[in-house]
């Protein structure tokens, strides 16, 4: 498993300092983000979270999927490379 977690379903009011602060609980964090739309400045409803190892990843995912986090349910999972506009992924 990757160190990489892809968050979904985020609450439009979490912030980056808020995504980090639920995932500290299981592990270190090496970074958490929203992910911002660049036109309106508003979140997307998605983030990513780097922990410090792939066993902390692990647990956090575990833990944290289909938790929720305040009022919405978030998905945790694996994240994946982007993908090109062909489609192919790196």
């Amino acid at each position: 498993m990757e160190k990489k977690l892809f968050v979904g379903n985020l609450p439009y009011s979490v912030t980056s300092e808020q995504l980090e602060e639920t995932f500290s609980s299981i592990g270190t964090v090496i970074s958490a983000a929203v992910i911002i739309d660049k036109f309106s400045k508003r979140s997307k409803g998605f983030g990513f979270v780097e922990m410090a190892t792939e066993e902390e990843a692990a647990n956090a995912k575990e833990r944290l999927d289909q938790s929720e986090l305040d009022g919405r349910r978030i998905f945790v999972s694996e994240a994946r490379p982007m993908t090109d506009r062909n489609g192919d992924r790196d």
